[in-house]
């Protein structure tokens, strides 16, 4: 299961539209390890004004992994994500997740590139 959706959340759902905010805390505690990932990289962007920031740490664990893949395979929670920090997020593999500022197109375009992802290759990730 991807989310652990608390009662309050699931009957809000049931009637009509989720609160974004709700959501948003619903993946950080269901997805604690992704949300740290995430959220500490916005801030080193933020810190460092870069452009974007990104990850290229593997996991710990296969449950760290796992948070990866299932919070950015998921539009609905990507896209919050997206919307709460006001950022674009990539992925790249199951562990390079980046952040990038609004007006980073084209480095946004680069990191996604048929090109980036032949680059960022490695035996060491044949089974992630």
């Amino acid at each position: 299961m991807s989310l652990t959706v608390p009662n309050t959340l699931l009957d809000q759902a049931k009637a009509g539209e989720v609160d974004h905010e709700a959501f948003v805390a619903c993946v950080r505690d269901s997805l604690p390890y992704a949300w740290a990932t995430i959220s500490g990289l916005v801030a080193e962007r933020e810190r460092t004004g870069a452009s974007f920031a990104d990850n290229q740490v593997p996991p710990p664990d296969e449950q760290a992994r796992g948070e990866l893949l299932r919070c950015l395979a998921s539009d609905a929670m990507r896209s919050a994500l997206e919307r709460h920090f006001g950022v674009h997020l990539a992925f790249q593999n199951c562990h390079r997740v980046a952040v990038f500022a609004p007006a980073a197109t084209g480095e946004l375009q680069e990191f996604t590139s048929p090109r980036a992802q032949i680059l960022n290759q490695s035996p060491a990730l044949v089974d992630c």
